[in-house]
C-alpha cells in the first residue's frame, strides 16, 4: 500500500484493524509479500519466454492437446488442421525450441511425443500469481465480513440533552 514502509509491509498477511475508517469504509492493508521466485524462471526467463511463446498459439496448444493422449506424425498432427506437411513442421520446430515436444525420426515418418517438463515449470510459475491472488481474496472476505458484522450490532441511540 502507498505510504507503508517494507518493514510494515512484510510483517503479516491482510490486516483489517477496528478504528480505522475512512470516510464510512473500512481502510484494507495488503501487505508486499517477499516472492520466492522459481529457480528456472529466475536462472532462465528465456526459458520461460519461448515456452510462452509457442503456448501463445492456437494451432500449437491443439498439436500438443492431441500429443498428450499418444505419440503422432508429423502428417497425423496436420490433417485435421487441414494444412501442409510445411505449415505442420514449423509449428512442431517452434514446440521443439521450446522443449515441449521430441521428434523422432523413423525411416521417412516423423513421430512426435509429447515432453511436458516445460508445462510443469510453466504451472510452477504460475502458482506464484495463484499465492498471491489467493492472499488478496482472504482479505477481501475479510473486510467483507468484517463491513457485514458491523452493520448487523445494533446502534446505541443517542440521548438527548
Amino acid at each position: 500500500m502507498v505510504g507503508m514502509g517494507t518493514a510494515q509491509a512484510g510483517k503479516a498477511a491482510a490486516t483489517l484493524q477496528e478504528g480505522e475508517r475512512i470516510n464510512s469504509t473500512w481502510q484494507l492493508k495488503i501487505p508486499v509479500a517477499e516472492a520466492n521466485i522459481n529457480h528456472m524462471v529466475e536462472q532462465n526467463p528465456a526459458v520461460l519466454d519461448q515456452v510462452l511463446r509457442a503456448l501463445a498459439d492456437p494451432t500449437r496448444r491443439d498439436m500438443l492437446r492431441r500429443l498428450a493422449a499418444h505419440e503422432r506424425s508429423v502428417g497425423e498432427l496436420a490433417e485435421p488442421l487441414d494444412m501442409s506437411l510445411a505449415a505442420a513442421s514449423k509449428h512442431i520446430q517452434v514446440l521443439e525450441r521450446a522443449g515441449l515436444v521430441e521428434r523422432e525420426i523413423q525411416g521417412r515418418t516423423h513421430v512426435c511425443r509429447l515432453s511436458p517438463q516445460p508445462l510443469a515449470h510453466v504451472a510452477e510459475w504460475l502458482r506464484l500469481y495463484e499465492k498471491f491472488w489467493n492472499k488478496h481474496l482472504d482479505a477481501l472476505a475479510a473486510l467483507l465480513e468484517a463491513e457485514d458484522r458491523a452493520a448487523k450490532k445494533p446502534r446505541k441511540k443517542k440521548s438527548a440533552r
